[in-house]
C-alpha cells in the first residue's frame, strides 16, 4: 500500500531531537526526507557514539552542505525549488543571516510550507536566549505537575517537550500541505517548544480558573487510592488506574475483599489506603505483571524502556506501533 505522504519532498535543517524527530515522522509516513547536515554533520552525530542521530533520522537521505559558503547556498536553493516542506531549528534570525529565511526561500518557491522550530519562537524578549527540555517544562507549568510526594519536581529522564515539540510540527506541517494543495498557497510556521508544552495544560486551566484546584483533575492527581502508584514485594512499581466504579469493583473482587468497595475516593495516608498498599506490596512485581493481563481493573506494570519490547502489547503490534499507525 503506498504510504499517504509519497511522493512530498521535505528538507530537514535540524539538529538534536525535535526537528529530526518531526522529520522522520514524516519519513515514516513515506515523505522523502532530505537531511542537510553542515560538513561536520548533526552535532548528535557526537553523543552517544551516534545513538541520537541515528535514533532519529531513520529513512532520510543526509547531504552535507556549507550553507555558509555561495556554493552550498546555491545548492540549498536548488533542493528548495523541488521542496514542499522545510523544517528548520537554527536560533531565529541564523537563516536570515543565511539568506535562507522563508521570505527568501518563498522567492524560490512561492508555495514552501517553512516551520522554524525553537525553544520561545522567533520574537519576544527570550527568542535569543539558549535553552534545553528542562527549561521549556519549567517554563510551561508542565514541570511543576511532575511532583514527588513531598512537592519537589521530579527531574525527568526524558526530553519530553523535545518529542512533544516534534509531534506538532510534523501535525502542522501536514495541516499546512494540505493547505497547499488545495489552494496553492504557502505557509510559515513559527514553533516554540515551551509554547507546546503549555497547550497541554488546558485542564489545568480549567480547574484553576474555577477555582477547584491548581493541579488539574483532582481524580487523578494522587487525591484517590483507586487511581494511584504501588510498591510491589521486591521495591518495584505498578499503576492502578481504576476510577470508574465497574474497574473498582472488580479490582476488590480480584483483592477478594468485598470490604473496599465503598473505598474508592478514600485519600492517600489514610487506614484505607495503608491496606491496599500491604495487598500490593504482597506480591512480587513478576506476579503483578501476569495479574495485570488477564484482570481487568486499570492494572498496568511500571515497565523499564527495554522491558517494554517484551511486553504482549508491544510484541502483538508485530513490527511495532511505527509500522502499525496506518493500514
Amino acid at each position: 500500500m503506498e504510504k499517504a505522504l509519497t511522493g512530498i519532498r521535505v528538507l530537514d535543517v535540524t539538529y538534536y531531537v525535535p526537528g529530526p524527530f518531526a522529520g522522520m515522522r514524516l519519513a515514516e509516513l513515506g515523505a522523502e526526507v532530505i537531511k542537510v547536515e553542515p560538513p561536520a554533520g548533526d552535532p548528535a552525530r557526537r553523543m552517544g557514539g551516534g545513538l541520537v542521530h541515528r535514533a532519529h533520522n531513520a529513512g532520510k537521505q543526509i547531504v552535507h552542505l556549507d550553507l555558509k559558503s555561495e556554493s552550498g547556498k546555491r545548492e540549498m536553493l536548488e533542493l528548495v525549488r523541488s521542496a514542499d516542506a522545510l523544517i528548520e531549528t537554527f536560533r531565529p534570525g541564523v537563516m536570515k543571516k543565511l539568506g535562507l529565511d522563508y521570505e527568501s526561500v518563498k522567492e524560490h518557491k512561492g508555495d514552501i510550507v517553512y516551520c522554524s522550530l525553537s525553544g520561545y519562537g522567533q520574537t519576544g524578549e527570550l527568542a535569543h536566549l539558549g535553552s534545553h527540555d528542562l527549561n521549556y517544562l519549567a517554563l510551561s507549568g508542565a514541570l511543576e505537575q511532575l511532583r514527588d510526594n513531598v512537592g519537589r519536581p521530579v527531574h525527568p529522564t526524558n526530553t519530553l517537550a523535545d518529542y512533544t515539540g516534534g509531534l506538532l510540527a510534523s501535525e502542522q506541517i501536514l495541516a499546512a500541505l494540505i493547505r497547499k494543495f488545495r489552494t496553492g498557497a504557502g505557509t510559515y510556521l513559527d514553533i516554540a517548544l515551551a509554547e507546546v508544552m503549555a497547550e497541554f495544560l488546558p485542564n489545568h486551566d480549567a480547574y484553576a480558573e474555577s477555582g477547584l484546584s491548581d493541579h488539574g483533575v483532582p481524580e487523578i492527581g494522587g487525591s484517590r487510592i483507586s487511581y494511584a502508584i504501588y510498591e510491589t514485594k521486591d521495591g518495584r512499581f505498578v499503576t492502578l488506574g481504576a476510577l470508574e466504579e465497574k474497574f473498582w469493583h472488580n479490582f476488590c473482587e480480584l483483592a477478594k475483599r468485598p470490604d473496599w468497595l465503598s473505598w474508592a475516593e478514600c485519600a492517600p495516608d489514610t487506614p484505607e489506603h495503608g491496606q491496599v498498599e500491604a495487598f500490593f506490596k504482597s506480591k512480587s512485581w513478576q506476579e503483578w505483571y501476569r495479574l495485570s493481563l488477564v484482570h481487568d481493573c486499570c492494572l498496568a506494570p511500571v515497565l523499564t524502556a527495554d522491558e517494554r519490547h517484551r511486553h504482549p502489547f508491544f510484541l502483538g503490534r508485530a513490527t511495532g506501533v511505527k509500522t502499525s499507525r496506518m493500514r
